[in-house]
């Protein structure tokens, strides 16, 4: 029985979508109309892959959280379904904060989420509650919330405990949550259920101990070419070189999983997205076997602001294909994504000096490769590229070899806004050669450098009309280039009917 919440959010979304249907992104997620944040329920269900997100359809900036959602066969074209969930009970009356899903022995599609209620007296309740559905209507359970601050650590948080993630091995469900405890910690506990509505407390899978952050969001626990790995987002996180950032930042742990203890070992810890724009990272399992991420691609300082012409604010990265490579996690664009390429345009052994363009080597919605390297014995040091250039606008990402390094800045870019735009990260550099991949959707570009090392995400808020792209060096730099323009189907962004 849907409520009359969840219901009205429904009809609004049908009635308001079609008319953004023309400024969507490509073939990036968005709600197409009002707010989005955090990827939720990341799942294979019944052979399809369906994404819900945090929403709020009716405006631009954040509110009472909703669950909206979408499924694809392909991860690239994708199909809106009605609203999920909605504040519409007692112990979630102010948000249906992140989670996870996962399919049921029985064929039930199973949402685990975080409740958000607050006492007339100021105090604030985050528990873990269940929905339970077929794929497009979801019945929330009699015995929520189901995880709930009786099983909390000695002094953990119940303010700040939320965003669970699910998934089953054999005859058990596990799932991990985030949690605030003593000492401004943030970490990552782990919990053991028969059958995903009764659960038990298993141990504390990871903690800070005043490193990597205040408060950790947005966990995913998985296993990856033979390691146990930890995703989760950062509140407050203190810079440390080029590899963390300050302010909220996202972090990978690559390590082996001590059974007897239930907690992780780290053996690695790096950033997930060096870029502006990337925050709560969530995973699944597709049905050949890969590890596939998607993100939300913003950033909290930027999001507050939204794009001055779009009627939604928020989209979400290209799902990425994860694996463990010396030790380092890496990603790609999913394979899928080759199959949109068309209209390419391929040159080799240029020599790149002074400012210039290459004849059909344009656009916004493109996937462009890129391999630089020096012209002769003379290292270059300043490679530069400029995309989303136009009537005076670009964004810039300078390739530093000698130092290994790269920058990404969008000060030109139009944003009139004081917000961070520049970052610098380090990138993979094998004799003074750099292999670069760049994915643009209208309103994103996504970086991938050498074989997946390093990604960087960042939103773009430069006209549409504004897509040239250019190179210069400061010494001779030989490139070879390939460009593809991505098109989509037809069908892509199909809007749900009754």
């Amino acid at each position: 029985m849907l409520s009359e919440m969840l219901r009205k959010a429904r009809e609004y979304e049908r009635e308001k979508r079609e008319q953004s249907q023309a400024l969507l992104p490509a073939f990036h997620v968005t709600g197409g109309i009002g707010w989005i944040n955090d990827p939720n329920g990341f799942s294979l269900y019944k052979g399809e892959y369906h994404l819900f997100f945090q929403y709020y359809p009716y405006d631009i900036t954040w509110g009472p959280m909703h669950w909206g959602h979408v499924k694809t066969s392909d991860f690239i074209t994708w199909e809106y379904l009605p609203a999920a969930l909605a504040p519409d009970a007692a112990y979630d009356k102010d948000g249906c904060f992140s989670g996870s899903a996962v399919e049921l022995p029985n064929g039930e599609h199973l949402l685990l989420y975080t409740g958000v209620r607050k006492t007339e007296g100021g105090d604030e309740y985050q528990t873990q509650c269940v929905a339970v559905g077929d794929g497009t209507d979801y019945e929330k359970s009699e015995l929520n919330p189901v995880i709930d601050e009786r099983m909390l650590p000695a002094g953990g948080s119940h303010v700040d405990f939320r965003d669970p993630k699910i998934w089953r091995e054999g005859e058990t469900f596990y799932a991990v949550a985030a949690n605030l405890c003593p000492g401004n910690t943030g970490a990552i506990l782990l919990y053991e259920s028969e059958d995903a509505q009764h659960w038990r407390y298993a141990g504390m899978l990871s903690a800070g101990h005043g490193h990597y952050g205040t408060m950790w969001e947005c966990p995913d626990f998985f296993t990856l070419d033979g390691k146990a790995v930890l995703l989760h987002s950062a509140h407050e996180m203190k810079n440390e070189g080029l590899e963390f950032h300050p302010g909220d930042g996202t972090v990978c742990h690559i390590g082996t999983f001590d059974d007897t203890g239930k907690r992780l070992v780290d053996e690695h810890v790096q950033t997930i997205d060096y870029g502006l724009d990337f925050y709560a990272a969530q995973t699944l399992e597709t049905a050949d076997g890969r590890r596939v991420m998607i993100g939300w691609m913003q950033s909290w300082a930027s999001s507050r602001v939204g794009h001055p012409d779009l009627p939604f604010n928020g989209q979400m990265t290209v799902p990425r294909e994860l694996s463990v490579c010396g030790g380092r996690l890496c990603q790609q664009p999913v394979r899928e994504l080759e199959a949109y390429r068309c209209n390419a345009v391929s040159y080799e052994n240029v020599t790149v000096t002074d400012w210039q363009r290459l004849p059909g080597v344009s656009g916004r919605v493109l996937d462009l490769l890129l391999s630089v390297r020096p012209a002769g014995d003379g290292l270059y040091h300043r490679f530069r590229i400029r995309v989303a250039e136009g009537e005076g606008l670009y964004t810039e990402l300078t390739v530093c070899p000698d130092e290994g390094i790269m920058r990404m800045d969008r000060l030109n870019s139009g944003f009139p806004h004081d917000v961070v735009h520049v970052r610098k990260f380090p990138v993979p550099v094998r004799d003074g050669e750099i292999k670069l991949r760049l994915i643009m959707d209208k309103y994103s570009l996504e970086l991938f450098a050498g074989e997946g090392e390093c990604a960087a995400s960042m939103t773009l808020y430069t006209p549409q009309s504004a897509d040239g792209i250019s190179f210069s060096s400061d010494c001779a730099a030989l490139v070879d280039v390939k460009k593809y323009d991505l098109v989509m189907a037809p069908q892509a962004w199909r809007t749900f009917s009754d």
